[in-house]
This record gives structure tokens, C-alpha cells and sequence, in this order.
């Protein structure tokens, strides 16, 4: 029997101010700085999560019409594991760092960077994946030894009281809180004072965000989507590609934020892909798409109509699929053959299980549109041959890329995930989560016997400059052309590293050797 999940309340508006009040003064309490504080809060979740499993599944069945095993390998075990992951890693995660590249004399002030938490953060998540990319940003703001307000997205509603219910339950309600709502909770929300905000949705409400952030030069991380390429080149393997790339359709009925946005390919595999594709289909889909339980639904009906208008009015022609269905909120997996790649259904990010593809002559036409479409795309997808995918990810930049696959870069939890340019800004998941919440401090300390040292420092500076200069200027191993010079003295102490200490390591090693081979030879005479 399916577990009851009460409507979604949106929070009374004169309770919000308040709600950031609390977390912010619990910030200053000093409460979620120590590591035990924060691992105690991620076990608590950890177990909460867990005990609501069958809530959580039956909500991202109302809302996104997703199966059980789309459901527990996108949304529930992805969160579970994030946070076994950073409990197993914080403490290393969280000691101080010895920077890189310190003269030595500097090293007596003992310089080091320490991981401070930003302070009271908000966290906004979005609905395609309301488990995933909801409480995965606010297990790097909790690990961090942040205090956290979160706004599920009231698109996901089922999902966001599920949320709600599991946070109230698991966590501190003195250092965090969630707040419901629409655009009036959030527009009240942002006009708070924050120390972060990381916002997961769209580009034009990231937009909107960011400028909002910098009245109070706020600190935004923007997970945004994108208009992304696929790249299929003569030289690739169709079947594959068509498999892989019809993947990303299927999975939340092709809303996801990394799926490919349209396809370019070489003229030449046209028909072949087009029959690998359909071929797929009939694999994936014995019963028909429509019938499957593992095809999803648009979130509701503003979407459903966006996508449908978008069909309605493409120039393009449907090679295969197009039915709709609006009381169930379906669409089709459906290719659409393009001519001219200014059409809405390729410049605008369409969010569904929609394909167009467009056909090209060469890869040099495929890279010229893919710059022309979206300049930094979230992801691109490259295939072809070595040399071919080499170019693509030289010519085309990205916030992520998968050769020969899709989305297989954003499925890997300790890769840092994130935009460029109008794809997003910052990135997270494993330590990224980690360092996306928290300052890196730069900490020296001066002893009291280095004064004598120090007084080069002090006025009058008469006679002090060349002596000055003569301690820190260093040499540039180059010349006057750009050059690099060679030294067989700075080769010998360096024995080719480089630097001096990685010169002593490979002394050492040779060293060793040494001694072995000395010690073989003692035995074997």
C-alpha cells in the first residue's frame, strides 16, 4: 500500500524573516563549527533518508511519474552514498593545508590554509531531480559547518514535503530550516542577508538570482542548464551512439539538466543512426514507451504545454514518435530532422524527451554550429575516432564533457559537477561539495624571535633595498625570447624535477636502488 504524503503548505510569509533570523544567530554561536557537530548532523540524515524511502519513492512517482529503479539510483541511494562518502572524508577534508610553492624563508611563519565554513547559506533545489540536486548541495553546506535554509521547489511538491518531513525529523531545527513556497517565499527569501546562495534551475531565474546577490555582493553558485551537442562523426560507432544517447531521453523522460539538447551528424551515418535508434526503442520498449513503467512524465502542465508548442512549431521534420497525451502529461521519444539549426527546437533548451538532429557535411561544419548555438554549453558529447573526440573537446568548451557516452561524467559522485560561462558557475559533489561551502583561509604566524629579521621592514629604508632584493628576487630560468634556459648545475640538483624537493625524492630513489641492487649483487656472487 502506497504511503500517504500530505499536500504541500507553502510557509506563512511572516515567518520567514524570522526562520533566517535563527539560523543566522545559530552561525554565530559557534554551534556547527566542530567536526562532530557536523558528522552527528549527516549520520542523522543519513538514517532519515533511509527510513523514508517508500515516502520518498511514492513522491517522485506523483510528481515525475519515475519508477522504483530510476528513483532509487538517481535520487535516493546517489544522496545516501554522497553522505557515507563525506562522513568517510571530512576529517581530512577539513584539516589544514601547507599552500603550494613557499620559499623557504617564509616558511618559519608557518603559512597554512584552514577550511572555514561561509556562514548562514541557502540552498534553492530544483524538481527534475528534487531528492538529488535538493539535498546533495546542503550535505556540502552541513559538512562545511554551515547553517542552512533550504527551498525545495514547489514544482515537486509531493517530493518537497517528503523533504521537509526528513530534515524536521534528522537535523538541528536551531541551524536549519526549510522554507515553502513559490515566487513570493523566494523573492522574501533572497531579500535576506546570505553568505551563500546555490541555486539549481534555470537560466533565466539564475539570472534573476545573481543580480539579486550582487546588491549585497553575495557569493552565488548557479547550476543552470543548457542547449547541448551531441557530435557524431562518420568514424563513429552508431549503434552505440544511439543507444547511449537515447539513454539520456529515456532517463526522467529527458529532463535533465545534462541530456543532450540536440544532435549534429555526419550525413554519411544518418540513415544508419536513424535505424539503430529506432531498433533501440523496440529493445528498451517490448510494451510501447507509453505503456512502460519506466518512462517518466513531464512535471506538469505548464511544461508539458511548452514542450508540445515547441513540436507544434518546429520547421523540422518528425522521422519518428510524436504522440502526446496531456492528462498523463506524456511525450514520445521523437526525432526531428532540422534543416536550419536556428530553429526553437535547437536554440532554445528544450528539457524533454524531444531529439533533433541536424545533418552536416564534415566535423568542421558540426563545431561551427555547436560554437554558434550555445558558446558554453553545460556538457557536449564527442563521438568518433581518437583524433575526432581530441578536436571536438579542444574546439568546444563545456562545463563537462562524456566521449562516446552520455552523460556518463555527471553519474561519477566525487567528479566535480558544474557550468561555464551561461551554463552555471562553481561546481560540487565529494570534496567540491566540500570546498563549494567553506573559505579557504590564508594563515601565517609570526614567532617573536624573527623581529631581527623583520627589520628590513621598517623605516627608514635608506641602504635596505638591494639587501631586500638580494632575499626574495628569484631568477627566471628564461630569457629575453621566452626561452628556457639550461643549467646543468639547477639539472644535477634537481636530477630533472621540478623543483629541489622533488629533485631530493628522486635522489632518494636512486639511492635506494642502489642499496638493492648492491645487497642482489652481495647475495648472488
Amino acid at each position: 500500500m502506497a504511503p500517504t504524503i500530505p499536500k504541500l503548505e507553502y510557509t506563512a510569509v511572516d515567518d520567514i524573516v524570522p526562520i533566517v533570523h535563527r539560523v543566522r544567530n545559530t552561525f554565530h554561536t559557534q554551534k556547527t563549527k566542530p567536526l562532530e557537530f557536523r558528522l552527528l548532523q549527516l549520520r542523522k540524515l543519513y538514517w532519515a533518508i533511509k527510513d523514508h524511502e517508500a515516502e520518498l519513492l511514492e513522491a517522485n512517482k506523483v510528481d515525475l511519474g519515475k519508477g522504483i529503479f530510476e528513483a532509487m539510483l538517481t535520487e535516493i541511494s546517489w544522496v545516501t552514498n554522497d553522505i557515507v562518502s563525506m562522513c568517510k572524508n571530512l576529517e581530512k577534508w577539513a584539516k589544514d593545508e601547507k599552500p603550494a610553492d613557499i620559499p623557504f624563508t617564509n616558511s618559519f611563519v608557518k603559512p597554512r590554509i584552514r577550511k572555514d565554513p561561509l556562514g548562514c547559506v541557502l540552498v534553492i533545489g530544483t524538481y527534475n531531480f528534487p531528492v538529488n540536486l535538493t539535498v546533495g548541495p546542503l550535505v556540502g553546506a552541513i559538512a562545511a559547518g554551515n547553517t542552512v535554509v533550504l527551498k525545495p521547489s514547489e514544482n515537486a511538491p509531493t517530493v518537497a514535503v517528503v523533504l521537509k518531513q526528513i530534515i524536521e525529523k534528522s537535523l538541528d531545527p536551531e541551524a536549519f530550516a526549510v522554507v515553502q513556497g513559490g515566487v513570493p517565499e523566494t523573492t522574501l527569501l533572497l531579500e535576506q542577508k546570505w553568505d551563500k546562495i546555490f541555486y539549481t534551475g534555470s537560466a533565466t531565474v539564475g539570472t534573476i538570482i545573481a543580480k539579486k546577490a550582487a546588491e549585497t555582493l553575495t557569493p552565488v553558485t548557479l547550476e543552470l542548464g543548457g542547449r547541448n551537442p551531441a557530435i557524431i562523426t562518420k568514424n563513429a560507432d552508431v549503434r552505440l551512439a544511439a543507444r547511449r544517447l537515447l539513454w539520456t531521453k529515456i532517463l526522467n523522460a529527458g529532463q535533465v539538466c545534462i541530456s543532450h539538447n540536440y544532435t549534429i551528424i555526419d550525413k554519411e551515418v544518418l540513415p544508419g543512426y536513424i535505424a539503430e535508434l529506432k531498433s533501440s526503442i523496440k529493445d528498451f520498449f517490448p510494451n510501447g514507451i507509453k505503456a512502460s513503467p519506466d518512462f517518466g512524465r513531464i512535471i506538469n502542465n505548464r511544461q508539458w504545454s511548452r514542450l508540445k508548442q515547441l513540436l507544434d512549431n518546429t520547421k523540422g521534420k518528425i522521422l519518428f514518435g510524436g504522440s502526446t497525451d496531456e492528462a498523463q502529461r506524456f511525450i514520445e521519444l521523437t526525432l526531428i530532422q532540422i534543416e536550419d539549426f536556428h530553429d526553437p527546437m535547437i536554440m532554445e533548451e528544450s528539457f524533454g524527451p524531444l531529439m533533433p538532429i541536424v545533418a552536416v557535411d564534415n566535423l568542421d561544419e558540426a563545431i561551427k554550429i555547436a560554437n554558434e548555438v550555445q558558446a558554453t554549453p553545460l556538457a557536449i558529447y564527442p563521438f568518433g575516432n581518437r583524433k575526432e573526440t581530441d578536436r571536438m573537446l579542444r574546439e568546444l568548451r563545456s562545463g563537462g564533457a562524456s566521449v562516446n557516452d552520455g552523460l556518463q561524467h555527471g553519474s561519477i559522485p566525487g567528479m566535480p559537477f558544474g557550468g561555464v560561462g551561461d551554463s552555471g558557475q562553481g561546481a560540487y559533489r565529494g570534496k567540491a561539495s566540500f570546498d563549494c561551502f567553506s573559505h579557504h583561509r590564508s594563515i601565517t604566524t609570526t614567532p617573536g624571535w624573527m623581529e631581527r629579521l623583520l627589520e628590513v621592514r621598517y623605516p627608514p629604508y635608506e641602504g635596505k633595498l638591494a639587501k631586500t632584493q638580494r632575499m626574495i628576487e628569484q631568477k627566471p630560468d628564461f630569457d629575453r625570447d621566452g626561452k628556457v634556459k639550461f643549467s646543468v648545475v639547477n639539472y644535477i640538483l634537481k636530477l630533472g624535477a621540478g623543483s629541489l624537493m622533488g629533485g631530493a625524492a628522486r635522489y632518494v630513489l636512486v639511492l635506494l636502488a642502489a642499496i638493492g641492487i648492491r645487497q642482489y649483487l652481495a647475495r648472488t656472487s
